[in-house]
C-alpha cells in the first residue's frame, strides 16, 4: 500500500521513500558508528588534556623546578691559570635558505652570546639558492669575523635533506670534533646573550641528560588575528605539553630550534636523519630510545617569529601535521621492541605523545565538529549526549587555553579558526600515515621580520601583498562550508538542539578560510 502511494504521489514523495530507506538500512548504522568511534576519541583527548592539567598544577604548586630536579652551577672563570678551559667548547649552528628578511638578526644574536670568544664556533649553514642572499649572508659573516667572532660560513652544492642534510653536513667538518654541545637556532630565531650560560651547566653537571631545550617566545604574536590564534596553541604546546613531558618521563619532542644537544648523545642516537620532514622530533625519539633523558627550561625564552600568512601557516601545518603521522609510522615498532627503556615510557611515547597528540587530535577535531555532528542534525535516530558535544569539548578548550589568558576573550574565534584548520591537518595526517604524494614536501616558512614595517609607506608593495592573499580559493574549505551551511539550514528548520547557530558560525569560517582572508599582514602606522 505504501510503495502504491509512493508511485502516485509524485517524484517528492518518491525521492522521500528512498531517502526513509536509505537511511534506515545504511545512513543510521553507519552514522552510529561513526559517533562511537569519534567519542572514542574525544574521551582520549579529554583524558589526556585532564592528566596533562593535574600533572602541570602539581608542579606548580610544588615547585618542581629544573634546579632542584637537577644539578645546576655556574661555570667557575675565577682561576686565571685555567683560563677559559672551564668554559666547553660549544657549536652554533644555523641554518638558512633564502632568509633575506631575518639573516642579520639571527646572525647578530648568535653571535652576541655571553661565551668566550675562543670556547665557541658559530657556524652559519647556507642552503640558499639565491646568489644575491648567499652574498649578503657571507658578507655578514665577514663582518662579525673582522669582530674576532669564530664564525664560519658553509655552504653545499645540493639541497639534499633539506635542513636536516644541512645539520648533519655541517656536522662533519673537522673543527667540530672539538666541540661537547652543539646549539640549534632557526634563521628567525634571537637568543638573548645569556643564553648559554643558563643551559649548557645542565648538561655539564648531570651527564644523563642529553638535550637542554629552551622556549619559544613570538615577536609577532600581535601582528593580525591569526598569529593570536598561533599562539594560543603554541603556548599550550609550550607552558603544558613540554612541563609534563620533562617533568615525568624526561621526554618531549626537540622543537628543533632554541635547544642545546650533547654531541656525544646525538651522535649515539645516529645523528641527523632525512627519512621525514620533522627530523627534529625524529632525534629525540632515537635518543630517548638511548637512555639520554631530556630537560625543557621554560624561563630560557628565545625570541621568533610565527607566519603572518596563511599560505606560510598552511605550509607549516602541513609539515608539522605529515611528519609526526609518517614518523611514527616508521618507528612504532622500533619503540616497543627497544630494551632500555621502561614500558610506561614506551606507551607514553607510543599511545600519549604520537597517537593521541599527532593522530587522533587532528582527525577528531575535523571528523566529528565537522563532518559526524552536522550529519547528526539530519539523521534524527542518532542522538548525541549533550555532555558529548558540549560540555566535554568546553572543557578541553578551556584546558588548551589556559596557557594564554590574556587572549580568552578570543575563545571563539579560536574554536572556529582550529576547527577550520584541522580540514588540512587532516589531509596531511593521513598523508603522512599512508606514505602517499605530498609525504615528504618541505616548504621553508616564509619570514617578513621587519620588511613591511620598514616600507610602510610603499603603497605599491601594500595592494601586491593583499592581491596575493585573495589570490587562490581553497576548494576542499569551500566544500565544507556549504556542507554545514546545508546542514545548519536543516537544523534551523526542522532541528530542536540549536546546533544551527554554531554550524552557522563555523561556515563562515571556513569560507573566510577557503578564500584566503585571514592572515593579513596589516603594518602599524
Amino acid at each position: 500500500m505504501e510503495a502504491f502511494q509512493v508511485v502516485i504521489g509524485g517524484v517528492g514523495m518518491q525521492i522521500e521513500f528512498v531517502w526513509k530507506h536509505m537511511r534506515e538500512a545504511l545512513v543510521v548504522p553507519i552514522l552510529k558508528i561513526a559517533v562511537f568511534l569519534c567519542i572514542c576519541m574525544l574521551l582520549m583527548d579529554f583524558v589526556e588534556k585532564v592528566y596533562m592539567a593535574i600533572v602541570i598544577s602539581f608542579v606548580k604548586l610544588c615547585g618542581r623546578k629544573p634546579e632542584k630536579r637537577y644539578k645546576w652551577e655556574t661555570i667557575k672563570d675565577d682561576d686565571v691559570e685555567l683560563g677559559n678551559s672551564n668554559y666547553p667548547m660549544v657549536l652554533v649552528q644555523i641554518p638558512m635558505y633564502n632568509e633575506r628578511e631575518v639573516y642579520k638578526l639571527s646572525i647578530g644574536a648568535a653571535c652576541g652570546l655571553s661565551w668566550p670568544s675562543d670556547r665557541i664556533i658559530i657556524q652559519i649553514l647556507d642552503d640558499s639558492t639565491d646568489p644575491t642572499i648567499q652574498e649578503l649572508v657571507q658578507v655578514e659573516c665577514h663582518i662579525w669575523e673582522s669582530k674576532g667572532i669564530n664564525i664560519k660560513y658553509e655552504v653545499r652544492d645540493n639541497r639534499n635533506g633539506y635542513k636536516a642534510g644541512a645539520l648533519k653536513e655541517g656536522m662533519k667538518h673537522s673543527y667540530v670534533m672539538q666541540c661537547d654541545y652543539v646549539v640549534i637556532f632557526d634563521a628567525d630565531f634571537q637568543p638573548e646573550p645569556d643564553f648559554l650560560c643558563q643551559t649548557i651547566p645542565f648538561l655539564i653537571n648531570n651527564p644523563e641528560i642529553g638535550l637542554v631545550q629552551g622556549r619559544w617566545k613570538f615577536v609577532n604574536a600581535n601582528e593580525c588575528l591569526m598569529t593570536r590564534m598561533q599562539q594560543m596553541s603554541l603556548d599550550y604546546h609550550f607552558k603544558v605539553e613540554q612541563e609534563v613531558g620533562s617533568s615525568t618521563y624526561a621526554f618531549f619532542g626537540f622543537n628543533g630550534t632554541a635547544g642545546v644537544w650533547r654531541i656525544s648523545a646525538l651522535n649515539e642516537a645516529g645523528g641527523w636523519k632525512d627519512r621525514t620532514t620533522v627530523e627534529d622530533m625524529d632525534l629525540a625519539i632515537r635518543a630517548s630510545l638511548k637512555g639520554w633523558k631530556f630537560l625543557y627550561l621554560a624561563n630560557i625564552q628565545v625570541k621568533s617569529e610565527l607566519p603572518s600568512t596563511l599560505k606560510a601557516y598552511r605550509y607549516q601545518q602541513h609539515r608539522w601535521s605529515c611528519g609526526p603521522a609518517n614518523l611514527f609510522r616508521k618507528v612504532v615498532m622500533e619503540i616497543f621492541t627497544n630494551k632500555k627503556v621502561s614500558l610506561w615510557t614506551k606507551l607514553h611515547v607510543v599511545y600519549s605523545f604520537f597517537f593521541v597528540r599527532k593522530i587522533v587530535v587532528h582527525i577528531n577535531t575535523f571528523v566529528f565538529y565537522c563532518i559526524v555532528l552536522p550529519a547528526t542534525v539530519m539523521v534524527p535516530e542518532v542522538v548525541i549526549p549533550k555532555w558529548i558535544c558540549v560540555y566535554i569539548p568546553c572543557i578541553v578548550t578551556l584546558l588548551k587555553a589556559v596557557g594564554t589568558p590574556r587572549s580568552f576573550h578570543l575563545l571563539v574565534f579560536w574554536v572556529l579558526f582550529e576547527n577550520t584548520m584541522s580540514l588540512h591537518r587532516t589531509k596531511a595526517t593521513i598523508i603522512g600515515l599512508l606514505e602517499t604524494s605530498r609525504v615528504n614536501e618541505w616548504i621553508v616558512t616564509e619570514k617578513l621580520g621587519d620588511a613591511l614595517k620598514d616600507k610602510i609607506g610603499d603603497s605599491k608593495l601594500l595592494k601586491k601583498y593583499r592581491f596575493n592573499i585573495g589570490n587562490r580559493i581553497h576548494m576542499t574549505e569551500l566544500v565544507v562550508g556549504f556542507y554545514l551551511i546545508f546542514c545548519g539550514c536543516y537544523d534551523f528548520m526542522y532541528g530542536k538542539n540549536y546546533f544551527f547557530i554554531f554550524l552557522f558560525m563555523q561556515a563562515v569560517a571556513f569560507f573566510i578560510l577557503a578564500l584566503g582572508y585571514v592572515g593579513t599582514f596589516v603594518p602599524k602606522s
